[in-house]
C-alpha cells in the first residue's frame, strides 16, 4: 500500500508532530507533503522521509514568519500535487486536510480541530475592535474555504483528536467523526518516590490562547513558586511583567522536562486545548494538573470530587480567570493528600502509543474498505 503523509508545516516537534512521528513509524516508506518545512525541526523519524515542501517554505524568513503567510495557505496547498497512492492520510490543524487526494486514493484526516484562528479562537488571533474589523473579510474567506474542503469529495473519512473536537467538526463542518486519541509516549516518565519539591509548573507555549497571563496573575496573588517552560511570541513581554515568584527556564530538553514534571507539585493548564498531551504527561509522571475545566482536559483528567468516585489526577476551575485559578490551587493544597502518584500514572496510561497506534490503523482499515468505486472528484 502507497501512502502519503500531509502535515500543516514543519517547525519544531509540539503535540501535532508527536502524532506524526507515530504515523511516520507505522509508514516508513510514506512520502511527507507540507507547506513550509525546516530542515532538522523535527525528529530524526520525520525528517527520515522524503518531504516536499511548497514554495512558500523558499520565501525569506518562511522559518520564523511562517504565520503572517496564513492567507496564501490555502493557495498553497491546493497546489501541491500528491503522487499516485492508495491513502492519502492528513494531520491538520489548519489546511492539510485540504489537499487534492490524487484519482482512486481514500483521503482521511486526523484533525486535530478546523482552523482555530478563524472559528473558536477568532478573538484570540486576530483582537478586537478595528482590528477585528479589518481582519474580518479575510477570517469569513478562510471560514469558506475551510468549510468548502471539508466536504465527503475531498475528505473521505474523519477522525478527531478528543469529543470536544468532533463536536466541533460538526459545527463548522457538518460532518461527523470518530474519536481517537493522540499518542502519548507515558513510558517516558516515571514517578518520583520522593516527596514533589514546592514548585508548580507551566509548560507555555506563549501564543494567546495558552493563557500564561492567566497563571502568572493568579501567582502574583499567591505568592507560590511557578516554573515556567517554552518559549513563543509572546515570552519576553510576560516575563518582563512577571512577579518574583515566577521563574521562567525556556526551552528545556524532553529528559529535562521529564524531570520537572516528576519534582512539580502540580502542573498548571490555564487554556482550553482540544485535547492536550502536556496534562497527560504530567500524570504519567504521578503529578496532579490543576486545570480549566473545559475543552480535552474533561477527557483526559479526573477531577477531585467526581462522581463516579474514581481516583482524581487533578482540580478543574472555572470561569478562566486568575481568581478562579489562584482559589483551585488553594483547594488542591487542602486536599493534596488525596492525590495518588501510581493512581495518576494508571489513568495516564490509557493514553499510550500502542493503544494509538491500533485504533489508528483500525480506521485506516475501515477507510479503506469503503474506497469510493469511482475516482473523486475534488
Amino acid at each position: 500500500m502507497k501512502v502519503v503523509l500531509v502535515h500543516d508545516w514543519l517547525t519544531g516537534m509540539r503535540g501535532g508532530e508527536r502524532v506524526l512521528e507515530e504515523l511516520a513509524g507505522l509508514f516508513p516508506d510514506a512520502e511527507l507533503f507540507t507547506l513550509i518545512h525546516v530542515p532538522g525541526s523535527t525528529s530524526p523519524r520525520i525528517e527520515s522521509l522524503r518531504i516536499t515542501a511548497s514554495p512558500l517554505s523558499r520565501l525569506p524568513g518562511a522559518a520564523r514568519h511562517y504565520r503572517k503567510l496564513l492567507p496564501l495557505f490555502p493557495f498553497a496547498i491546493e497546489r501541491l500535487r500528491l503522487p499516485p497512492c492508495d491513502l492519502v492520510l492528513s494531520t491538520s490543524h489548519a489546511v492539510a486536510k485540504a489537499v487534492r487526494p490524487p484519482p482512486g486514493a481514500v483521503h482521511l484526516c486526523y484533525c486535530f480541530t478546523p482552523m482555530r484562528y478563524v472559528w473558536d479562537q477568532a478573538d484570540a488571533y486576530l483582537g478586537r475592535g478595528a482590528r477585528r474589523l479589518l481582519a474580518e473579510p479575510l477570517a469569513a474567506w478562510l471560514r469558506r474555504f475551510d468549510r468548502r474542503t471539508s466536504g465527503p469529495e475531498r475528505i473521505h473519512r474523519i477522525v478527531a483528536i478528543s469529543n470536544t473536537v468532533a463536536d466541533r467538526v460538526r459545527r463548522c463542518w457538518g460532518r461527523e467523526a470518530e474519536v481517537v486519541y493522540p499518542p502519548v509516549s507515558v513510558e517516558r516518565f516515571t514517578p518520583r518516590a520522593a516527596a514533589p519539591d514546592d514548585f508548580y509548573l507551566l509548560v507555555g507555549g506563549f501564543v494567546p490562547y495558552k493563557r500564561e497571563d492567566l497563571a502568572l496573575g493568579a501567582f502574583a496573588a499567591l505568592g507560590r513558586p511557578l516554573w515556567v517552560v517554552g518559549d513563543g511570541p509572546s515570552r519576553r513581554r510576560l516575563e518582563a511583567e512577571a512577579p518574583a515568584n515566577v521563574h521562567f527556564l525556556g526551552r528545556r530538553s524532553d529528559a529535562e522536562l521529564a524531570d520537572l514534571y516528576a519534582r512539580c507539585r502540580a502542573l498548571i493548564y490555564p487554556q482550553e486545548e482540544d485535547f492536550g498531551i502536556v496534562p497527560v504527561e504530567a500524570q504519567a509522571a504521578g503529578r496532579p494538573v490543576i486545570a480549566f475545566g473545559s475543552g480535552g482536559a474533561t477527557e483526559t483528567v479526573v477531577p477531585l470530587g467526581n462522581a463516579a468516585g474514581a481516583p482524581p489526577t487533578g482540580v478543574f476551575f472555572a470561569p478562566q480567570t486568575p481568581e478562579a485559578l489562584a482559589d483551585a490551587v488553594r483547594r488542591f493544597e487542602a486536599e493534596e493528600a488525596r492525590f495518588d502518584p501510581a493512581a495518576i500514572r494508571r489513568h495516564a496510561e490509557r493514553f499510550g502509543s500502542e493503544r494509538f497506534r491500533s485504533e489508528i490503523l483500525a480506521c485506516i482499515e475501515r477507510a479503506l474498505a469503503a474506497r469510493p468505486a469511482a475516482a473523486p472528484r475534488p
